[in-house]
């Protein structure tokens, strides 16, 4: 089924035979069947062509998490298109910058968001804007039901053209959209499905956002890829998770998903009985958490290391040993050294440099961004991932730090630049230094120190408040401090390793 078409027709192939087998289980307890998921992804796919959706176009969506929102993107396949998720926290004014950066010919939109964001889009040349609901209903969903007579011809796509990109925030403020195609995403999800032991038989609790590539591209796809099944929640919820356990054998979430499970009284080696598999991801696991959970559940946490540009490149072993602070070995057909920063000479064993990456997993470039493409993806094919990482001599890898000060909290990423740019457009702000702290629930929090001008009035509370509608709540400050200035190297730039010393408790 589905055959031309690269990406959908290895979805596709695990289901096929089994096609009243259970996709999902939603909230209410009612099922979704492999056959109705798929034939509302084809009702979709026609939506999507009648629009004008062409192939290469984008097709870009923001919407609350739901089934649908999996359909759409499984439809932008089919049809040939080239699917954006955008984060829901996204303000307007962020809105406005990824349409017109990435010009889709559609856009999807929460309904209650429609009047503020449709006038943006006309703006910017979308041909259509069409609305989602997190209930499943919408417009894009009353003319997927519509009788058609044509039957569904799937659009034709080879393993190197774009299925997908994602936006990933860039340390000039700019956020770059990394193309993500059809050989990217089939490749990790084969090799996760295999490295990771699914089956048919596996049960997925799926808590995760579907913008991000974890809850998509991970979850999602390795799902489809072994014809297994999940237990669908609309998000982070610990009493249904726990309450899931019995009858679910896999759980995928951020670290903040296994600290506050931590907590729950209900959690024990008795209610994780029937789990095989606890995968962390998309932040820093604390070394702690990890120790904690295996006392408490008698199970490890197995931890990996991926980014939008590659999905996973490495991953603790599914049998053997699940190191504290380690991200694994490479995956299958993933290639990662360690170089010098500088040089980009290759280091030895056990030295700390730039962790690059090699392998069918890795991203096809920016998006409408040559230089930047060529800065960060050498012609060798190894992409420079700004990450800082060693490894050790039996090859399991550890991220040390981030060379471009990327801050990770609750999973999603933050680039102090961005907020900084906003921070320093506020009325008094002389100039301001966003730093990442170490954050028990979080991993860590969005910080700013800020300088005022003399004999402004600025309090923590007025710049939150202030920021609060200006950009995502992921990307507002947790904390704020007003200081006289900002510590200094010789060179003029700003020390933000003696401001992460300084704040730190």
């Amino acid at each position: 089924m589905y055959e031309g078409n690269y990406l959908a027709q290895h979805l596709r192939a695990a289901s096929v035979a089994q096609s009243e087998g259970v996709f999902a289980k939603m909230p209410d307890k009612s099922l979704v069947s492999y056959q109705a998921f798929f034939d509302g992804a084809q009702a979709f796919a026609q939506v999507l062509i009648s629009k004008g959706v062409k192939p290469n176009d984008r097709v870009a969506v923001q919407a609350d998490k739901s089934i649908e929102v999996l359909q759409l993107y499984i439809a932008t396949v089919l049809a040939g298109a080239v699917f954006l998720p955008l984060n829901t926290a996204y303000t307007p004014a962020e809105i406005s910058y990824f349409i017109e950066d990435a010009s889709p010919s559609l856009f999807v939109c929460d309904p209650k968001l429609y009047a503020q964001l449709e006038p943006i889009a006309k703006r910017l040349g979308v041909l259509a804007v069409e609305t989602l609901a997190a209930d499943g209903s919408g417009s894009i969903t009353d003319f997927s039901t519509l009788d058609r007579t044509e039957p569904f011809k799937v659009v034709p796509r080879d393993a190197s053209d774009l299925a997908a990109f994602l936006y990933t925030s860039g340390t000039t403020g700019r956020s770059k959209g990394a193309m993500l195609t059809h050989e990217n995403l089939w490749s990790n999800a084969s090799t996760l499905k295999d490295y990771w032991c699914f089956s048919d038989k596996d049960v997925l609790i799926h808590a995760l956002p579907v913008f991000h590539i974890h809850g998509l591209f991970v979850a999602l796809n390795i799902t489809l890829a072994a014809g297994s099944s999940l237990i669908f929640m609309p998000s982070f919820n610990a009493d249904q998770i726990v309450d899931a356990m019995s009858e679910a054998t896999v759980l995928m979430g951020v670290p903040t998903f296994y600290v506050r499970l931590l907590n729950h009284r209900y959690l024990s080696k008795h209610s994780v009985a029937n789990m095989r598999l606890f995968v962390s991801g998309s932040a820093p696991l604390l070394a702690e958490t990890h120790v904690k959970w295996q006392e408490k559940t008698g199970t490890a946490i197995l931890e990996r290391y991926g980014m939008t540009e590659t999905n996973m490149n490495t991953s603790n072993p599914y049998q053997g040993d699940r190191r504290p602070g380690t991200v694994g070995f490479p995956l299958p057909l993933v290639e990662v050294k360690i170089t010098d920063p500088v040089s980009g000479e290759t280091l030895p064993i056990g030295e700390v440099g730039s962790i690059e990456v090699r392998g069918p997993n890795v991203f096809k470039g920016y998006w409408k961004m040559p230089e930047k493409t060529k800065e960060e993806l050498r012609e060798n094919g190894f992409f420079i991932t700004g990450d800082l990482g060693m490894i050790d001599d039996q090859g399991y890898v550890s991220i040390i730090g981030r060379s471009k000060d990327l801050i990770i909290t609750g999973g999603y990423n933050v680039y102090p630049k961005e907020v900084e740019i906003v921070i320093d457009d506020l009325d008094g702000v002389v100039e301001s230094a966003v730093i990442g702290l170490a954050h028990s629930d979080f991993g860590e929090a969005v910080t700013a120190v800020i300088v005022v001008e003399p004999g402004v009035n600025l309090t923590e509370d007025t710049i939150k408040k202030a920021l609060s509608t200006s950009i995502a709540k992921f990307k507002q400050p947790k904390h704020v401090f007003i200081v006289d200035e900002l510590p200094r190297n010789t060179m003029g730039k700003v020390q933000k390793n003696v401001l992460r010393k300084a704040y730190s408790s």
